[in-house]
């Protein structure tokens, strides 16, 4: 995998800079970073090959899902990446997805940014050209709008609906930014010196950096075994992956502020760069109780014993094995 990752990420450092990413939330163009991302091929990555993609598996997808969020890219990309795989003609420009009923009002990720809007609505998919308002949250690029009047169908929804696809990529971009998040944290606490010292060096905070590097692991964990089935993804996986990130995403962020104090939630640091999409991310298609609830939901209309239940969802080999 590391011959698409590299290059991905050598994209990534070049176009995603903390600056550029500031300009692109105060209402600078994203044109020319969309370009890039355009040219490079990587968003035909899942699109199978016969139609002209990569025909890259789900797994192999994840890592650069990751590194979206471990640069805090303010563009709708792994959203494009699964627009293009679900439909035969895609419009070029960058594609947000939502779910709604018909009239129901949203908050759409990256929805001022995005060219395209692909709507569920009534297991269907729409395709329309973006429009919504603000929400009135600083910097956010996620905007409201209400499923009104959308045109034909451009083809049926997948089994288990667009909701899991888009939680397994909140789930990668979690992970992604959780692992930036507790590098820079690391770093800080190294760096800062009180009384003479590191602050590093203080157990009580040693031991909450402890915690934050056990949820950050268990983000990507359960975003690789929601990215190790094929695509679609099944509900149980994703659920497992939202749940857990989306719970490792505010506790990430909550210890990242506490070590960094005042300075992490100043605008001039890139801190609080990762640590609102941390927070985004972790409500978008539905927070860890919402996934903890069909997760739960799932297990007691089945007839399988637990562990059983975990093969036969999390690992698909080993239940056909």
């Amino acid at each position: 995998m590391s011959e698409f990752l590299e290059p991905f990420e050598r994209m990534l450092e070049d176009v995603s800079t903390p600056a550029a990413v500031r300009a692109i939330e105060r209402g600078g163009s994203p044109d020319a970073m969309w370009q890039a991302f355009a040219e490079s091929g990587f968003l035909d990555a899942l699109v199978p090959e016969e139609r002209g993609g990569a025909g890259l598996a789900l797994a192999d997808i994840q890592p650069l899902w990751m590194a979206l969020g471990r640069h805090a890219v303010p563009l709708p990309v792994g959203e494009t990446m699964i627009a293009r795989a679900l439909l035969d003609g895609a419009p070029d420009g960058p594609v947000a997805l939502a779910v709604a009923a018909p009239g129901q009002s949203v908050v759409v990720p990256f929805g001022l940014v995005a060219a395209y809007m692909l709507i569920e609505s009534d297991c269907a998919l729409h395709m329309v050209e973006a429009s919504g308002a603000l929400t009135g949250v600083v910097a956010s690029l996620a905007a409201r709008m209400t499923c009104n009047d959308l045109p034909s169908p451009h083809s049926t929804a997948p089994t288990s609906g667009l909701r899991p696809i888009a939680a397994i990529l909140r789930a990668a971009l979690i992970a992604g930014a959780s692992g930036r998040v507790t590098e820079m944290t690391a770093a800080y606490a190294n760096e800062r010196v009180q009384f003479g010292k590191p602050i590093g060096r203080q157990q009580a905070l040693q031991q909450q950096m402890a915690i934050m590097a056990e949820e950050m692991v268990a983000a990507r964990i359960a975003s690789q075994l929601g990215c190790a089935g094929g695509f679609p993804p099944s509900l149980v996986a994703a659920a497992t992956a939202k749940a857990i990130a989306s719970r490792a995403a505010a506790r990430v962020a909550a210890t990242a502020h506490a070590v960094h104090g005042a300075i992490g939630i100043s605008e001039e640091h890139d801190l609080q760069l990762f640590t609102r999409r941390l927070h985004e991310w972790r409500l978008a298609d539905g927070s860890e109780s919402y996934w903890n609830g069909l997760l739960g939901r799932e297990r007691l209309v089945s007839d399988a014993r637990s562990v059983d239940f975990v093969r036969a969802h999390l690992q698909p080999e080993a239940a056909t094995g």
